[in-house]
C-alpha cells in the first residue's frame, strides 16, 4: 500500500511541476537553466562547508 503523502507535500511538488511547466513554455534554454542554477548552488555550497570545515570555523564537531 502507497505511503499517503501530506497535503503540504502535494502542494509543494504542483508548485514545482507548474514551474517546470512555465520554464518549458518559455524554451528550452529556460528549462536547462532552472535545472542547471540548483546544481551550481549546491555544488558551491558545498566546496564551500569544505573550506571553513577544513579551516575550523563551522559548526561540525563542536
Amino acid at each position: 500500500m502507497a505511503r499517503r503523502k501530506s497535503l503540504r507535500s502535494q502542494l509543494y511538488r504542483a508548485a514545482r511541476d507548474l514551474g517546470n511547466v512555465e520554464a518549458a513554455a518559455d524554451g528550452p534554454t529556460a528549462l536547462v537553466r532552472r535545472q542547471v542554477c540548483p546544481a551550481t548552488s549546491r555544488r558551491a555550497s558545498r566546496g564551500l562547508g569544505g573550506l571553513l570545515k577544513s579551516l575550523g570555523l563551522g559548526p561540525w564537531g563542536r
